[in-house]
């Protein structure tokens, strides 16, 4: 079994062994294969463009201590709605604070609710899809019905109407959000199960012995991820806008605050005066949607098994 070349000095030698066309090991092989995935998505300049920044908005977003320039809550009401200028890079809002420390610290609440909301749409999606579409019969029947149910409704609506059975806030957006949001990632692995359940793999694990939970968890789910990664990166978008359209109808994070949504609808009265006060987190929200667009455009080239 050969070794894993790691040497300083010899990155030739590493990429041969990546990139070799009969691996000597398990380890090597699944090396090889992320390596290539790698190769073929960094020549999408757009996804790689994506990738890149969704990189750095994350990273910003928890580097926001060390990159503010102020408190995120101090006013200073002598300065309010001030240009951008050398002392406030990108002006101040109606309360004189800093609009770039709140932009910073607004995308660690804006991404931490996406992150937070992925967390829990994809288990629970990958979970209902497979058993869904492997058992078949009465518990599929019953599973798609709810599925249906929720999709029966637009997200943002449903969104509303869970949040204000809970209490606006953070918590009950991330809630909110994730009921609204899985039944999509339930369809997906439904119809990757279906098609994976009749392969001569799965007839081989049955004969083994293997119990039908342990051909779920060993078996099928592993082969959905790379769908269902695809579908989280392209769903991310839509739940930073839905994370913001919360937070900008006062269902969501609440002032004082700093999240996008909920800064774009306590300036939005200075749009025609004061326009880079509610414009600058309207572009953060833009611009964090198109990367991970991109980014997940990417990854369905690179992932999707149906692509050629």
């Amino acid at each position: 079994m050969s070794t894993y070349p790691v040497t300083a000095d010899s990155p030739a030698s590493l990429r041969s062994w990546l990139l070799s066309d009969s691996p000597d090991s398990r380890r090597q092989a699944a090396w090889g294969g992320a390596y290539r995935r790698w190769l073929q998505f960094r020549r999408n300049r757009l996804a790689m463009t994506g990738f890149v920044t969704v990189v750095l908005l994350i990273l910003a977003a928890l580097a926001a201590p060390l990159l503010a320039t102020h408190a995120p809550g101090a006013q200073d009401l002598a300065r309010r709605l001030e240009p951008p200028s050398t002392a406030h890079w990108l002006g101040t809002d109606e309360l004189g604070r800093d609009l770039y420390s709140r932009l910073l610290y607004g995308g660690r609440v804006t991404l931490g609710m996406v992150v937070s909301v992925v967390l829990l749409v994809a288990p629970i999606g990958l979970a209902v899809g497979t058993v869904a579409g492997y058992a078949g019969g009465l518990a599929d029947r019953i599973l798609m019905r709810i599925t249906d149910v929720f999709l029966a409704f637009p997200r943002l609506v449903l969104a509303l109407a869970f949040v204000a059975a809970l209490r606006p806030g953070v918590t009950s957006a991330v809630i909110a959000i994730a009921l609204t949001a899985w039944p999509p990632f339930a369809l997906l692995a439904r119809a990757e199960t279906l098609a994976i359940r009749k392969t001569d793999y799965i007839a081989a694990a049955r004969l083994t012995g293997a119990s039908p939970s342990r051909i779920v968890l060993r078996h099928i789910a592993p082969l959905c991820l790379s769908s269902l990664i695809v579908r989280v990166a392209l769903d991310m978008s839509g739940i930073i806008m839905t994370a913001a359209g919360l937070g900008f109808l006062g269902m969501g994070a609440q002032s004082p605050m700093p999240e996008w949504g909920t800064m774009i609808a306590t300036t939005r009265g200075y749009i025609l005066d004061q326009w880079w006060v509610p414009t600058i987190p309207g572009i953060a929200i833009l611009v964090a949607s198109l990367a991970f667009n991109l980014l997940g455009d990417g990854l369905r080239d690179v992932l999707d098994p149906k692509q050629e």
